[in-house]
């Protein structure tokens, strides 16, 4: 499949939908198999709250849903990105995208995003980090506090599980909605402080974004704990989950 964008409904070439990508607003990001989605509530949700806070007014649901239709076309299987700006919308389609093959290796870096509850185009210091780290070998950067307090990945939710419950990092990040997925299955999930220092202490350690879950081997060149059975039931709770006609 060619990359291809619509804005407004109106097929663009790549040169304008790339710009319109990077302007004021925000967006979303969704993996669509046979025409659904999971957790579209939760995606329409997300773009409605940004658009009521960045720019004062409610978005209209069914027409984003209209939009992503007219931009598949035929297409059944996707990655997909609503950009929403001020008076403008822009769908780009793309290859559908599949959880990494490998364990992922991540690299902390103390940055914290301003405003990291709007899902936006990455700033400069951020995409630096991201792509110093992959020159490095790495797969993800950890964003943490200068005592070591994660709040989340560069383009990533992070997790850890504790032999009971999924742990979340209590602090200021991105609700992804895979994250949300999960919380709403039968894994129980809380919320606490975990300091990198802590890591190893836990069973298993993870991240996850639209393209699913994977599980991270290391940080900082240290080697994480894997409990590969726990990460089949999370990857099965995940997958259980229902996908919602667009």
């Amino acid at each position: 499949m060619n990359q291809r964008g619509e804005i407004d409904g109106r097929p663009v070439g790549p040169d304008a939908w790339q710009a319109l990508a990077t302007v004021y607003g925000h967006f979303t990001a969704m993996q669509v198999r046979d025409g659904c989605t999971r957790g579209l509530d939760l995606h329409l949700a997300r773009l409605d709250a940004a658009n009521r806070e960045i720019f004062g007014k409610s978005l209209d649901t069914n027409l984003v849903r209209e939009r992503i239709r007219h931009a598949l076309g035929e297409v059944r299987d996707a990655s997909v990105r609503v950009h929403v700006g001020e008076d403008t919308m822009l769908v780009t389609v793309r290859d559908p995208g599949g959880v990494p093959a490998v364990t992922q290796r991540l690299r902390t870096v103390r940055y914290q995003r301003e405003l990291p509850h709007l899902k936006r185009s990455s700033g400069f210091p951020q995409e630096y980090h991201r792509r110093a780290a992959e020159r490095d070998g790495y797969h993800e950067i950890l964003l943490v506090s200068e005592d070591g307090t994660i709040s989340e990945g560069g383009i990533t939710n992070f997790g850890c599980w504790d032999g009971s419950t999924l742990v979340w990092p209590d602090a200021p990040a991105l609700a992804g909605i895979t994250m949300q997925v999960i919380r709403r299955g039968p894994i129980p999930s809380r919320e606490a402080t975990i300091r990198v220092a802590d890591l190893t202490g836990y069973r298993a350690v993870f991240v996850t974004n639209a393209r699913g879950i994977a599980a991270v081997e290391s940080v900082d060149d240290v080697p994480m704990p894997t409990d590969q059975t726990f990460l089949t039931t999370l990857t099965d709770a995940y997958e259980a989950a229902p996908w919602d006609p667009i």
